[in-house]
């Protein structure tokens, strides 16, 4: 859902309609005022049937997949594309490890045990963050107002026009990674869903605790691709192949249209446990869908028409220097925004396609939602770093 918008042919609203994050801060203000290493380096592109390679904590990182690297074509020309996905354009990456599955409550417990970190929805909120993505001139709220909380899918009871995300969307005070919904609610029996709620900072701390980097955003969608050039989907052509769904997203699963949710449905509408849909060619699980996935690049909507007019391939690209997005009335065209990938449990045909490898959107480094998380990677170089610093220990 608040993704770029990927499915423009049934829809004549701007993309950008479909995602709140960039305002998130906007939002906030107006509530407040009134994986091989012999086959590391550029090997071809493997087909979808190619052997799964998987980490055991002793050929490679446990809880990884090893993803071979190679040659494809980055984004896409497709129908369905938007603007910021367009053209698609050669693209070179060296093999790597990465997380079969999100990163998980449990495994963020683990960090947040270890090390003490309070998250960014567990902080006040900092004017000098916020202030970059609201309107200039924007005044300042007093202290005493800027109260710790993310933003919340709260949906609507009926029916109502895409272009306010508000009327869906609620900046909530006390939600955070253990309360996903607000004060009061919890993440009990949630062990193995993914952690939402999480920043750009967040992932990055919990990176650095955990020995793992953020993927590009160019070895993210090589990943979610699994070997497939230029499949509209992660798993194919199909969207419910034999009827079978692939990904957890609103389309195919809920009755009513987005955003409509049924006052009994409770937190019915939220992620899944991760595994619970099919892995891709390279064993990855929910690389589209369930929950929005971070990566390192700062976004440019126009990045994939720069980058393509070299006319060359481009070679393990790590993205622009700044940010620039022009789509977000009242949210100045550089504000700082890092790209996000994979879309959501909310994605849908009516308003958001971003189940997509493609498709991608940027996103505030200090927003968190309850549908955005993370997963994370490892360089071959890393493994076997990390691997002689354990045996140097002994």
């Amino acid at each position: 859902m608040t993704a770029s918008t990927q499915n423009q042919p049934r829809q004549t609203r701007p993309w950008w309609r479909s995602k709140p994050v960039g305002f998130a801060a906007l939002v906030l203000v107006a509530a407040l005022l009134g994986y091989g290493a012999q086959r590391l380096w550029f090997a071809p592109a493997q087909s979808a049937a190619a052997p799964v390679i998987l980490g055991n904590g002793s050929n490679g990182p446990l809880g990884m997949a090893w993803v071979p690297g190679g040659d494809f074509l980055m984004g896409s020309d497709h129908q369905l594309a938007q603007n910021n996905e367009r053209p698609a354009h050669a693209v070179k990456v060296q093999g790597f490890w990465m997380d079969r599955y999100h990163v998980t409550n449990a495994q963020f417990r683990d960090f947040m045990q270890a090390t003490g970190y309070a998250t960014t929805a567990e902080r006040q909120p900092d004017w000098e963050t916020i202030k970059p993505q609201v309107p200039p001139g924007t005044p300042r709220p007093p202290d005493s107002v800027l109260i710790p909380g993310s933003m919340v899918f709260v949906g609507t009871d009926r029916e109502v026009s895409y272009d306010n995300f508000s009327l869906w969307w609620r900046y909530v005070p006390g939600a955070d990674w253990r309360h996903p919904t607000g004060p009061g609610s919890d993440i009990e029996g949630r062990d193995d869903h993914p952690v939402v709620h999480i920043s750009y900072d967040d992932a990055m701390a919990y990176a650095q605790w955990a020995g793992k980097r953020m993927p590009t955003e160019a070895q993210w969608e090589f990943a979610a691709r699994g070997g497939l050039e230029q499949a509209t989907y992660t798993w194919g052509e199909e969207f419910a192949p034999g009827g079978q769904q692939m990904a957890n997203v609103w389309e195919g699963q809920q009755t009513q249209r987005f955003p409509v949710v049924s006052p009994k449905a409770g937190g019915a509408i939220s992620t899944s446990p991760v595994g619970t849909f099919p892995p891709n060619g390279y064993g990855l699980y929910d690389m589209t869908g369930n929950a929005w996935q971070w990566v390192s690049d700062w976004y440019r909507a126009d990045q994939f028409v720069l980058v393509s007019q070299s006319g060359q391939t481009q070679i393990d690209p790590t993205g622009p220097s700044d940010s620039y997005d022009p789509s977000q009335p009242g949210v100045p065209v550089n504000a700082p925004k890092r790209v996000t990938r994979g879309g959501s449990f909310l994605c849908n045909e009516d308003y958001c396609l971003s189940y997509r490898p493609s498709a991608r959107r940027g996103t505030d480094p200090y927003s968190s939602m309850s549908h955005l998380g993370f997963r994370l990677i490892m360089t071959q170089a890393d493994w076997e770093q990390s691997q002689n610093q354990k045996t140097a220990a002994r």
